[in-house]
């Protein structure tokens, strides 16, 4: 039988390196080929084992040249309307979502209020006027406040009198008894306790309040048709930057007191920010644009006003 020589026997293929196993995401499991998982979208990190490789992770997620975080801070100052019409024509993934934009700014608005404003009161257990014992026979007397106390009276007295309602066995009955135990513990307490419980509530209760604007917004807006939602994305992106400025205002309190000018200026910026805004989303004219802006604007009082009152109340329910 004849065989080929040797040497016409073609060359054995070099043996392919062996694959290289791939990562797998930390979140879902799935395998990795490149930075971002394809299934759940996490960045494809190492561990966090000190605090400062944590830091390298936080300074490079702000300073990125990809990150959405500043991009989307410039639209919100500089572009009237431009974060909504983008999120509705689908170019989403370059800023930042708005229900979190919202929720971060309002958080970031909240601490720094906390830290740099200057108490404020909720409800003023006193007249102005300096202190006085009333009389054992009159509780409230022209010039007096009604919380002042009496001779000899503690403060457990004092509240007792202040919070003095009829008996009643009505249908809410409850509800009375427990703003009884609300006033007695505010009373007590001067109003402190009631200034931390509202503002703890205002976050939940603009959870209210947008939703209602929201509504308006949809019947003055009824031809041509809009979706709720772009009524709610807009006023989560305006109310986003009104939290924002108003942070800036905070850390610049010093300034703004020196210059009055600035407060005024404020007020002007939101004003054309919301007309701006308006304008760009629905595109409508100048004169039904400016008409509709001040309806909603009369709404927004009207709305903020109950939002405030009925906030109180439920913080002294709270209490």
């Amino acid at each position: 039988m004849n065989t080929a020589p040797l040497a016409s026997l073609p060359p054995e293929a070099p043996a392919a390196p062996a694959a290289q196993p791939l990562q797998r995401c930390e979140n879902c499991g799935n395998e990795v080929s490149q930075r971002y998982c394809g299934a759940c979208g996490q960045r494809l990190d190492a561990p966090v084992h000190s605090l400062w490789h944590f830091s390298q992770i936080a300074t490079e997620d702000l300073t990125h040249a990809d990150s959405r975080v500043w991009r989307t801070l410039w639209a919100l100052l500089a572009k009237p309307g431009h974060l909504t019409r983008e999120f509705l024509g689908g170019r989403r993934a370059r800023y930042l979502p708005p229900v979190r934009l919202y929720l971060v700014l309002s958080v970031v608005f909240f601490l720094v209020a906390s830290a740099v404003s200057k108490p404020f009161t909720v409800l003023n257990l006193d007249d102005g006027h300096p202190t006085k014992v009333l009389p054992a026979n009159n509780t409230v007397k022209e010039g007096g406040a009604l919380a002042a106390p009496l001779p000899a009276e503690t403060p457990e007295q004092r509240a007792e009198r202040v919070c003095a309602q009829e008996m009643y066995s009505g249908p809410f009955g409850s509800v009375l008894k427990r703003f009884q135990s609300g006033c007695h513990k505010m009373v007590l307490g001067n109003g402190s306790e009631l200034q931390t419980q509202f503002l703890h509530n205002i976050p939940r209760a603009m959870f209210v309040f947008l939703p209602l604007l929201a509504g308006i917004m949809m019947l003055m807006y009824w031809r041509p048709r809009h979706y709720y939602v772009e009524h709610l994305l807009l006023f989560l992106h305006n109310h986003a930057l009104v939290f924002l400025v108003a942070t800036l205002a905070l850390l610049l309190s010093g300034l703004t007191a020196r210059v009055p000018v600035l407060k005024f200026a404020i007020f002007v910026y939101f004003v054309w920010y919301m007309y701006r805004s308006m304008r760009l989303v629905y595109n409508q004219g100048r004169v039904l644009t400016a008409s509709k802006l001040m309806l909603l604007s009369f709404f927004y009082l009207l709305f903020a006003t109950l939002m405030l009152a009925a906030t109180s109340l439920y913080s002294v329910l709270m209490l």
